[in-house]
Order: structure tokens, then C-alpha cells, then sequence
């Protein structure tokens, strides 16, 4: 085992994560056989096989599991080697991989990129879209972006703002079908709803003063929020939006408020998740540090209409 190097370490923690010897090729700008030679090669060391090899893809075997596990370990403990030397030398740099929903890296996370590469030239970034929940420790995802902080003991969060959500339809969907004036005029419109978040669907807000609950029956359905976001911009029907992704499209011109006397705000608190041996690092300080400010530039004025 002393014969493995580190690369190989990290060359087969990203063949488990991506499932596909081409798509880490690609991902390193060399030939599939390079990689191919490589995981060949770091089976024979470990004296086991490590992945099984289908038409569908590759699977970890049980060893290919253990490694892995060990893999993550060793690379975060060189990484946090890598943040104390870039601590001393007071820079931010290398590779941070980031998890969080589509809607988020479409309105927040890609939005403000520019600017970060600005202000950490030597950062980069690696994002992990998905609307589902990721194994970080597995995924060797550095920093999750959420609205929940259901954690294990080994994770931390840290807040970066916070997050609202209110109703909003298209100015084309407005003309074909008018919006609604009261709450219980949502049952003659067409609503778009969220399957992968049931949560999402039970559309809060107040009637004569009272809190109530709307359980949104979907005419559309779709386990992609920020698809979800594009069926609203494209006039198909209402739907629930993060105000963070509507205020800017609202300014625009291209949503509109929908019930807003009706909707509460309900901001919840919008997270960056971290492993709790990572969070010192240099490179993820300089991320949350950057986004907490970043955030708080993007939301409306208080009191006011997003």
C-alpha cells in the first residue's frame, strides 16, 4: 500500500464519483487508456478488485469502498496540509467542489462566480448540480449550499443569508389566463409543482389574518426547481420560486408577483455545509466569506416588493 501515490488516490476517488473512465479522462485531459492503466494499476497494489466493469457502467466492489473511504480521508488530510500553508502565506487557492440545487447554482452559485474569480484568482470551482441530497464525504463534495442543517456530528454550517419563496407567473401567462385575486382562485389556474421537494408544495398564506396552508395540485410537474423556474418564465402556469432567483427577473420585467397581499415572508435560513476538519481551510473560508456578502447584495430592500 506504501507504493500508492496520492494522485492515485484522487484518480480513483473521481472514477468512483463520475461512474465512467472517459468522463475522468475528460475531466484530466487525457486518453481513457492513461486511465484506464492507472486504476489497473492501483488494483494490483491493493491486490483486489476495486471496480466492477458492466455495460451500464462501473460499481465499487466491497474493497473499492474501503479505499475510497480511505482515499477521502487522505486527500482531506492533505488538503487541510495545502490550507495551513496557504493560511501562512494568506491565499486563498486550489479546487473547491460545491454542491447545491439547480435553482441555486442558476440564480446564486454561477451568477456570482465572476466576481469570486476576481477577488481569488487562484480558486476554482467544481460544481455537483442536483436537486437531490448528496453523500459529501462520498461525493468528495467540500462545501453543500442548503436550506437545512439536519447534520451529522462531523459536519458544520455556517449561514450565508437567507432564502424566501413567493408565487410568481409570466407576463404571457398573465394575459392568457389572468391571475388570481384570492387564494381560492389557484384551483382555475394552471400550478407547477415540485416532485422532488413534496414540501414545496403546500403554498403558505394569510387569509383574514390567518395563517393557512394551500396543498398546490400540480397541472405541471417537474423534479428540477431550476426547470421549474424556466416552465414559469415560459408562461405554462404559477409557481412557487425562490425570491432570490425571482426579484432579478421581477426587475426585468419578465415575472410578476402573484397574490403577494396574501403571501407571508417566510425566509429561512440558507446555508453552506462543510465537513467540520474542512472548514478552516483558507479556500472555503474565502468562498462562504465572499457569498455571505454576495448574498446579502442580491436580496431587496427590506419592505419592499422583491
Amino acid at each position: 500500500m506504501d507504493k500508492l501515490a496520492f494522485d492515485d488516490l484522487k484518480l480513483f476517488a473521481r472514477v468512483a464519483a463520475l461512474g465512467s473512465l472517459s468522463a475522468v479522462a475528460r475531466e484530466r485531459d487525457v486518453p481513457v487508456s492513461q486511465v484506464s492503466r492507472a486504476l489497473t494499476r492501483i488494483e494490483k497494489t491493493c491486490g483486489a478488485r476495486l471496480v466492477h466493469r458492466s455495460t451500464h457502467g462501473l460499481s465499487l466492489s466491497a474493497e473499492g469502498d474501503t479505499l475510497l473511504a480511505y482515499s477521502h480521508r487522505i486527500t482531506g488530510v492533505l488538503d487541510e496540509l495545502e490550507g495551513e500553508f496557504a493560511h501562512q502565506t494568506g491565499e486563498a487557492r486550489g479546487l473547491v467542489r460545491i454542491a447545491c440545487s439547480t435553482v441555486i447554482a442558476q440564480y446564486f452559485v454561477v451568477p456570482s462566480l465572476g466576481e469570486l474569480n476576481q477577488r481569488h484568482p487562484n480558486l476554482r470551482v467544481d460544481l455537483e448540480v442536483s436537486d437531490q441530497l448528496v453523500d459529501m464525504a462520498r461525493e468528495g463534495i467540500d462545501m453543500a449550499i442548503r436550506t437545512h442543517t439536519a447534520l451529522p456530528n462531523t459536519q458544520v454550517a455556517r449561514a450565508l443569508g437567507h432564502l424566501d419563496r413567493a408565487l410568481y407567473a409570466a407576463p404571457a401567462y398573465a394575459k392568457q389566463a389572468g391571475l388570481p385575486q384570492h387564494p381560492d382562485d389557484l384551483r382555475h389556474h394552471r400550478l407547477i409543482v415540485n416532485t422532488t421537494a413534496p414540501h414545496l408544495n403546500q403554498w403558505p398564506f394569510v387569509v383574514e389574518g390567518h395563517a393557512v396552508l394551500r396543498p398546490a395540485e400540480g397541472y405541471w410537474r417537474i423534479n428540477d426547481t431550476g426547470q421549474a423556474a424556466n416552465m414559469v418564465l415560459q408562461g405554462l402556469g404559477i409557481g412557487r420560486l425562490a425570491t432570490l432567483a425571482a426579484a432579478p427577473l421581477v426587475r426585468q420585467g419578465l415575472l410578476l408577483p402573484v397574490l403577494p397581499a396574501f403571501v407571508p415572508h417566510l425566509p429561512v435560513p440558507l446555508y453552506a455545509i462543510t465537513a467540520s476538519a474542512r472548514q478552516r481551510l483558507p479556500k472555503i473560508r474565502a468562498c462562504i466569506d465572499f457569498w455571505v456578502e454576495w448574498i446579502a447584495k442580491q436580496n431587496p430592500p427590506s419592505g419592499t416588493s422583491p
